[in-house]
């Protein structure tokens, strides 16, 4: 695949940076920090501009903070100038990154997302006799940075713009010294994250000839009617990902298809969807967040319907009628 270029012209023009600043700000437009680079908003794209095309960016000022959702997770937020220049990059280089996924990598694409990777898993659900769930050992923190910059440079020529995407990978580690790790938070890592096993889903559609894949991110499904086939298949990936992408399986999942297949938070079974007991439990520890904090008088009516309503639209997609009148009964007494 030939090696885009001349792109760097199209990320620092000034529409560009516009569109990219209004991406950065959505949802968080009343923040100190947009606030501020509100302000003098010609002023900042004109900076960030002149930084891009005389190579003087600053990254890597990360604002770090654990969440529980369901497992312990270190957040990297980057600085807000940072996040501009990311959605500058990302709204051109987008494309790029998008043409070398395969039909069923589902993360961080237009038109895909996890309806469409729940969607597709049911209908080989559906097909195949068999399956098998892969997970990867700490999936962020092990992208090794070393194989991720080759990857860069089979897909841009332009050195400007592979020196930035550089500049990105080597502001973050996961451990002190070792070249390892992208941050969880920032826009160019959901990129990076999903390119980085692309060469696998090929490995595994081309190779492995596997017809029933999907993949969201490290989650990754193989179906198969052959349950030998899938476990041929097992160790195949195990040893394409360590010997070319230093990364580990966490664990390995061989199951029947009509037991139900676990998937982003779903029991995806033939006909239908039910919610797996610990997205059940992390949906009620947020409902029982949301509340609280509309009572304490720290939401307005608006924010509270809209923080209840995206909550509502994941279980809404799963069987569960009974619990969401259950809800609504309490709720309302």
């Amino acid at each position: 695949m030939k090696r885009a270029n001349y792109l760097i012209e199209k990320i620092v023009d000034m529409d560009n940076l516009r569109l990219a600043f209004w991406k950065a700000s959505k949802g968080k437009r009343w923040h100190k920090n947009v606030l501020d680079y509100q302000k003098d908003v010609e002023k900042n794209l004109l900076t960030l501009r002149t930084q891009i095309l005389e190579d003087d960016l600053q990254v890597g000022n990360y604002y770090q903070f654990k969440i529980f959702d369901p497992k312990e997770r270190l957040i990297s937020a980057s600085a807000f100038s940072e996040q501009v220049l990311h959605h500058a990059l990302m709204n051109v280089c987008h494309f790029y990154f998008d043409r070398k996924q395969i039909y069923t990598s589902c993360a961080s694409r237009k038109d895909k997302g996890t309806s469409f990777a729940i969607e597709q898993a049911k209908k080989y659900t559906k097909k195949y006799a068999f399956f098998l769930k892969l997970d990867i050992k700490k999936y962020f923190d092990s992208i090794d940075h070393n194989v991720l910059k080759k990857q860069i440079r089979n897909m841009f020529k332009e050195e400007k713009l592979v020196g930035i995407f550089t500049l990105i990978i080597d502001s973050y580690e996961s451990e002190k010294g070792i070249k390892k790790g992208v941050p969880i938070g920032n826009l160019t890592s959901q990129y990076f994250a999903n390119s980085y096993l692309a060469s696998l889903d090929h490995y595994i559609k081309e190779d492995l000839v596997c017809k029933g894949y999907v993949r969201y991110m490290d989650d990754m499904i193989l179906f198969d009617n052959e349950l030998s086939t899938l476990k041929k298949s097992e160790k195949s990936i195990a040893y394409y990902l360590e010997k070319h992408l230093e990364c580990s399986l966490k664990f390995s999942i061989f199951r029947k298809s009509k037991l139900g297949v676990p998937f982003l938070g779903y029991l995806i079974l033939g006909t239908h969807l039910r919610l797996l007991q610990k997205s059940k439990r992390r949906f009620l520890k947020k409902y029982k967040a949301i509340q609280a904090t509309f009572k304490k008088g720290l939401n307005t009516e608006k924010q509270y319907q809209n923080r209840l309503s995206s909550l509502f639209v994941f279980i809404q997609k799963a069987k569960t009628k009974k619990m969401r009148k259950k809800i609504l009964f309490l709720n309302t007494n």
